[in-house]
């Protein structure tokens, strides 16, 4: 593999691999990576019938991670796990923490886990209100698909009991 100038980065050259698998060999596994400056994709067939592929992408930092884009301006979707979770997301997930702990006797109640956690019992309560939530509603949490406009106030304090009344409150 070489970079932009030319340097060699294969650092497993004149050895063999150490796992077949990995793509880098030097017994003729007709694997050959290379990093090139933009310009047009091509295959290139050699004297011995191997075939070079050659695809141009540009790395680009966004947020501390590196995003491939392609010549034409596509750029790679950030994978969901790369992603740093919303409030609504954290709140969710400190719910449903506090509330195994709860259920598993690790902690007889709310306000055990407000002074283990050193937060205020009500704010514990309406995080582990959240687990009440309809379905539909944690699953648009998760995705981030809720409409700006709710907030973790609308959902956590004094949710409806019925997932119907939730979704209509919320407009989901």
């Amino acid at each position: 593999m070489t970079n932009f100038s030319g340097k060699n980065l294969d650092r497993s050259a004149g050895r063999k691999a150490a796992n077949p698998k990995d793509g880098v060999s030097n017994k003729g596994s007709g694997y050959h990576f290379e990093l090139e400056r933009p310009g047009a994709a091509s295959v290139v067939e050699s004297s011995d019938g191997k075939l070079s592929i050659n695809v141009t992408i540009n790395l680009k930092r966004r947020s501390g991670r590196r995003l491939i884009t392609l010549p034409d301006g596509t750029v790679q979707e950030p994978r969901p796990w790369d992603t740093q979770p919303t409030p609504l997301q954290l709140a969710l997930a400190r719910g449903h923490r506090w509330l195994q702990m709860l259920e598993t006797g690790e902690v007889s109640s709310l306000r055990e886990i407000a002074q283990l956690e050193g937060l205020d019992n009500s704010y514990i309560s309406r995080m582990v209100y959240l687990t009440t939530l309809a379905p539909d509603i944690v699953e648009a949490i998760l995705d981030d698909q809720l409409p700006p406009t709710i907030t973790l106030f609308d959902l956590a304090v004094d949710p409806p009991r019925l997932w119907s009344e939730q979704r209509e409150r919320h407009m989901v």
